[in-house]
């Protein structure tokens, strides 16, 4: 997979996963990352799948609408991904937190739904549920942060409410944080995300 690997000046620190949104890079989350976790390494990543000539990292058949058989092959693919990079670049597996927005977000979310210790930790900015009727891992001692907007015209209020569910049911803490917004991220959430991620991972 394209992606960008940079060395961090904590190295007992988590690398951040950096999983972009639809149309985006493996460079798109470098500012958040750096708001988030200035010291931190980071694995940036550049989704697989082209829609209209926009990079993701699974297809969807509608908006909404994900295509499962790729959504869990592309999950498995990335898994895999981080496995080979932390041999690459020599950084501990089990402690690589995801920072994801939407179509990010959502494989992020992916890899805890099908993975087990996949991840140490991740923030989920504007996230859906990946997929219904599996069962989750068990996610105790993962915690989340999940940054939502109650105006999102693309995730209604209900979905990111039952990821949330979901995510507590197998285990995991969940952070979640709301603004009055839509789809964009705001800064308010990312400072949030940065307040959560320095007292969980200090």
């Amino acid at each position: 997979m394209k992606h960008l690997f940079v060395e961090g000046k904590d190295k007992q620190a988590p690398v951040l996963l950096l999983l972009h949104g639809t149309g985006g890079s493996e460079r798109d989350l470098l500012p958040l990352a750096n708001m988030i976790a200035p010291n931190n390494a980071i694995l940036g990543v550049k989704g697989n799948v082209l829609e209209n000539g926009m990079p993701r990292f699974f297809r969807r058949l509608a908006e909404g609408v994900f295509d499962e058989e790729d959504l869990v092959f592309r999950t498995t693919e990335l898994n895999g991904f981080i496995e080979d990079s932390a041999k690459q670049y020599g950084f501990d597996r089990n402690n690589v937190v995801a920072i994801g927005y939407s179509n990010g977000a959502n494989i992020a979310a992916s890899l805890m739904y099908h993975h087990e210790q996949s991840l140490k930790g991740a923030i989920l900015f504007h996230a859906m549920v990946p997929r219904r009727g599996v069962e989750i891992p068990n996610l105790n001692g993962t915690p989340v942060f999940i940054g939502a907007g109650k105006r999102d015209p693309l995730i209604p209020e209900n979905e990111t409410k039952e990821l949330i569910e979901d995510l507590r049911k197998a285990g995991s803490t969940v952070t979640e944080f709301w603004t009055s917004g839509g789809h964009e991220l705001t800064r308010e959430e990312v400072e949030k995300a940065s307040a959560w991620f320095s007292e969980q991972f200090k």
